[in-house]
């Protein structure tokens, strides 16, 4: 698998961005390590996910391009493939649910996809998505379980091991486990003796507890902040891949979350979705306890205008 996210590297170069590693004094201090913060809340349509879009189509056959591309997603692996459709003039199809951020909705139909949405109460994506391309054609392009998005999401990983050097820790997101698993896969194929956590909302914890028992477990329709992470369980490639190659999983709270959105915005001047933070939440609130060289993937910076006021305000009011 590790040659896999090599290649991958290789296929996207000059394609997704080589995002900027951000670091904080006040940052290291309070959690008492050397922490290097990943950046793709700078990458093409705001998050990691164009990596691993861009690798899974790039690989496509010509005959298969022809057919049309259809995915489902809360939104950034929606906006995504969107953006590849349009790079490669490939036409784009993405089930959406109607709660997803407006601010994604809005970029992944100004990529020029046809978004259809649909009550996550009452639906699941994955099976319209399917219903759709048995309707219409299309080839599927996952959000998170598929060897070649795996593979493309684990080059954040490789960039930022050439960018701050060796790490002890590695924190990274977990909602499906593509940037996980990936991570993971980078992480032990260049330095093996570093430990990789998968972090995730504790009111979205499937990962942690199939992590820890072995067992798939689901949380549909989780009501966490971080919608990033809504997905209700881990896949057929991720689950194996964070079993073997990841050293532990931790959750965080809601407030935790919140909290580190707000330190990354008003002491890192960095905008930050509430999914992209959950590496920062775990340091800050202790839910993990570390030393030394700590790499954090900051996978996103899509948050809408309601949420990130709400996010903000309720940090004034606690002051």
């Amino acid at each position: 698998m590790f040659e896999q996210v090599m290649a991958a590297q290789q296929r996207l170069a000059g394609q997704a961005h080589l995002t900027p590693v951000m670091t904080s004094a006040t940052l290291d201090e309070r959690v008492g390590a050397e922490v290097f913060c990943k950046c793709e809340n700078f990458q093409r349509i705001g998050a990691f996910k164009f990596r691993g879009a861009f690798n899974a189509v790039a690989r496509l056959s010509q005959e298969d391009r022809e057919k049309g591309l259809i995915t489902f997603s809360s939104g950034n692996h929606a906006q995504a493939v969107a953006l590849v459709g349009r790079l490669m003039q490939i036409p784009v199809t993405v089930v959406m649910p109607e709660d997803a951020p407006l601010t994604k909705q809005a970029a992944t139909r100004g990529y020029g996809a046809e978004v259809v949405l649909y009550n996550p109460r009452q639906a699941s994506r994955d099976e319209l998505a399917r219903d759709l391309q048995a309707k219409q054609g299309g080839v599927m392009v996952p959000p998170y379980d598929h060897p070649d998005i795996i593979a493309g999401q684990g080059t954040a990983t490789l960039e930022l091991l050439d960018q701050a050097g060796p790490l002890d820790m590695l924190l990274v997101p977990c909602g499906g486990g593509g940037l996980l698993s990936g991570s993971a896969v980078a992480a032990h194929g260049v330095l093996p003796g570093c430990r990789v956590i998968g972090v995730e909302p504790a009111l979205a914890d499937d990962a942690t507890r199939s992590f820890r028992t072995g067992i798939l477990h689901r949380v549909d329709n989780p009501p966490t902040i971080a919608d990033g992470t809504r997905t209700p369980s881990l896949g057929k490639h991720t689950f194996p891949l964070i079993r073997e190659r990841v050293s532990d999983m931790q959750t965080v709270s809601e407030g935790a979350i919140m909290a580190a959105v707000r330190f990354l915005f008003f002491r890192m001047k960095l905008v930050v979705e509430p999914s992209g933070a959950l590496g920062v939440a775990a340091l800050l609130s202790g839910a993990v306890k570390t030393a030394g060289r700590v790499g954090v993937i900051l996978s996103g910076g899509n948050i809408d205008h309601d949420t990130m006021t709400r996010i903000l305000t309720d940090g004034l009011s606690s002051r």
